[in-house]
Parts: C-alpha cells; structure tokens; sequence
C-alpha cells in the first residue's frame, strides 16, 4: 500500500477544486492506499463544523459529502496549525475526523515515501 498526500489551500473561493480534491483522495482510498488530505491556507475551512454544507460544482457531488465520505472511509484529515491561528479556528471548531497538524506531520509523511499532489 502507498501512501498519497493531497493537499488544498482552497474553500469556498474555488469550489470545483476543493471537489477535484477530495474525489482524487476518494479514489486513492477505494484503491486501497493510505490517504491523506492537507488543508492550508484557506483549506482550512474545509474541516470545520457546517462549513462545506450547501457548496457544490457540476460535475461533482457536494463537497460536504465527498469530505465526510474521506473520512467515513478511514482517510486522514490534517488542518494546518499555522494557518488556523489567524482564522481562530479550534480543535472544537472541526469535523470528526479532523486533526490539526504541524508541518512536521506532513514532512514525515513525504520522507517516508508518500507521493504528493496539491490542488
């Protein structure tokens, strides 16, 4: 089993690659592969409470539900630690499933061999 990292740094201002994202890390799950999601920058939001309800792009299902289905299916979610401080966003703020990571996470991940895409 492979390791993929897909990492966003968009919300609610690009919907279409916020959906691209989670159904590239869908498909690495079903696959079988150890999947994780970075979220920075604006990302973020992504993880939190109610954020992604309503949001949605053709041809894609909506982005909530392609989020909660990543992590219903075992996908990590790592939030940015850096980037949720300016936002003010919390541990109490995210979704089931959502961890809030220092870079060191993201780094191990790669030097251990997984294989990166960023949207």
């Amino acid at each position: 089993m492979g390791h993929v990292i897909v990492s966003l740094s968009h919300g609610k201002e690009d919907v279409e690659r916020g959906s691209l994202s989670f159904t590239v890390a869908n498909a690495a799950l079903s696959s079988g592969q150890e999947v994780s999601v970075m979220l920075t920058v604006e990302g973020v939001w992504l993880a939190t409470k109610g954020y992604a309800d309503g949001l949605q792009t053709a041809p894609y299902p909506p982005l909530g539900e392609l989020v909660q289905r990543f992590v219903d299916d075992g996908g990590n979610l790592w939030v940015c630690g850096v980037c949720v401080k300016p936002r003010g966003i919390t541990e109490e703020h995210l979704i089931p499933g959502a961890t809030i990571v220092g870079a060191a996470v993201l780094i191990e991940g790669m030097v251990t061999g997984g294989t990166t895409i960023s949207f």
